[in-house]
């Protein structure tokens, strides 16, 4: 079974909400949709206060070309454009539009059809990709036409679908592939045609072998050409970008670099999905399927979210907040955010929901370090969380930038290991945010 050479764990896998269909989240009473949710420039409003907006208009354009479009998911009047705390924990601009109904751009297919046919030019599937501000839905929100579009001297060879999952809890990109494989498959041939490559393989844990086969016997029977399921080890961080290449290709990508140079481009499964609804329906980015789950959640499940719905709505839907929470994250236990309110809007990074108990919640006192290399040994990356974290808390930054910080997948494998239960996590988050500034306003001198 192939997985990545570098590094990885094994948490307790706890997808409570595995199998659980998917369920439409009733409409809120006003959204709160933020207009830069996602790595890149904010976009810029083109609708104002009191504006009538329907489902799938554009209200926020691109404000540069790393950003992303961003749309209405409903329709109403705009009651107005301010900072709104979101899932970062900082208040970011935000469009505030009341709910009048559910009245649809007519040009939006909504019909459950699968279209497979696209006869646009790889140029024209890009575009429109772009237009209808499709980020990747995986977790880091990168622009997807961004990815599409090599840099000079460039080629792909091989497109990689992130299928994987690993981060624990979450179950909604495997129940999107168990309800809607044919047109994740005929968006995984539309990113082919954009990349004009011949081969596309579907990364997918072995923990999910009914993925698995349907996908298999969905590739054979319906005659995709050119699309081929890897199933892989079950360990984390195996979704991480440069992890599925390894695991996939048997390439590493060069420190610093971008997947590229190695011939791969990697897309999430949802953003395929959302691709397909795209470029085959016209469809924007304007929901997503959230995970909402915990020990002790009523109902934990999978839901279909409009963005900007406030997350409480969803959590509402799923039984509530259980009575022994004593932290709430915003995605997985690894790699997720705690948050101190649910009154935040669902965004387009916005994976999952997770009620932890106060026994997981509670953090133990940290110790001095032993030296054991444990967290050498986890880091996928190849290096020494011990040592980053230590330079991080000592303001060492030229030291930090030495040893490749910004390398750093922030996967959490180090604090997990940890036998002294050392903030490693927190401290070289930090010193990465540092030295990445530095490194910026360097560039920017150049």
């Amino acid at each position: 079974m192939k997985t990545f050479k570098i590094g990885g764990v094994h948490p307790a896998e706890n997808k409570f909400s595995a199998g659980k269909r998917i369920i439409d989240t009733p409409l809120p009473k006003q959204v709160i949709i933020p207009l830069a949710a996602y790595i890149g420039a904010p976009s810029v409003p083109v609708v104002a206060k009191g504006d009538q907006v329907k489902v799938g208009q554009l209200v926020g354009k691109a404000g540069g070309y790393v950003s992303s479009n961003v749309h209405s998911s409903v329709s109403g009047k705009v009651a107005k454009i301010e900072p709104a705390l979101d899932a970062s924990g900082y208040k970011r601009m935000s469009m505030f539009i009341d709910v009048e109904g559910d009245e649809w751009l007519d040009t939006i297919d909504r019909t459950p059809d699968v279209v497979r046919e696209c006869k646009l030019t790889p140029e024209e599937i890009v575009k429109k990709i772009a237009d209808a501000g499709i980020v990747g839905l995986g977790g880091a929100t990168f622009p997807a036409h961004v990815k599409l579009t090599p840099p000079p001297g460039k080629k792909a060879e091989v497109l990689i679908i992130n299928a994987v999952e690993c981060e624990p809890y979450l179950t909604c990109d495997h129940q999107l592939m168990l309800e809607h494989s044919e047109e994740i498959l005929v968006g995984v041939t539309i990113l082919m045609k954009a990349l004009q490559v011949n081969r596309a393989v579907i990364g997918i844990e072995n923990n999910k072998s009914d993925a698995i086969e349907l996908m298999q016997r969905q590739i054979r029977v319906l005659s995709f050409q050119g699309i081929e399921v890897q199933p892989l080890k079950v360990k984390y961080p195996q979704g991480g970008e440069k992890q599925l290449i390894d695991a996939i290709t048997g390439r590493q990508v060069p420190s610093g670099a971008l997947p590229i140079e190695v011939g791969a481009v990697v897309q999430n499964v949802a953003t395929t999905f959302a691709i397909y609804e795209a470029v085959q329906k016209n469809k924007p980015l304007i929901d997503r399927i959230v995970t909402i789950t915990g020990k002790s959640m009523l109902n934990p499940g999978n839901y279909r979210v409009r963005l900007g719905t406030p997350l409480k709505n969803v959590v509402e839907q799923a039984g509530g907040i259980p009575a022994d929470t004593g932290k709430i994250v915003a995605g997985g236990p690894m790699m997720g955010r705690a948050v101190a309110s649910l009154d935040i809007p669902t965004a387009k990074g916005s994976a999952g929901v997770l009620f932890l108990n106060e026994k997981e919640a509670r953090r133990h006192a940290p110790s001095n370090c032993i030296r054991c290399a444990k967290c050498v040994s986890a880091c996928p990356m190849g290096l020494e969380p011990f040592l980053l974290a230590r330079l991080a808390d000592r303001h060492m930054w030229d030291e930090l930038e030495a040893n490749r910080v910004y390398d750093c997948i922030e996967c959490g494998s180090c604090s997990y290991t940890c036998p002294a239960y050392r903030p490693l996590l927190d401290n070289i988050r930090y010193g990465k945010a540092t030295v990445m500034g530095i490194m910026r306003a360097r560039n920017a001198k150049k």
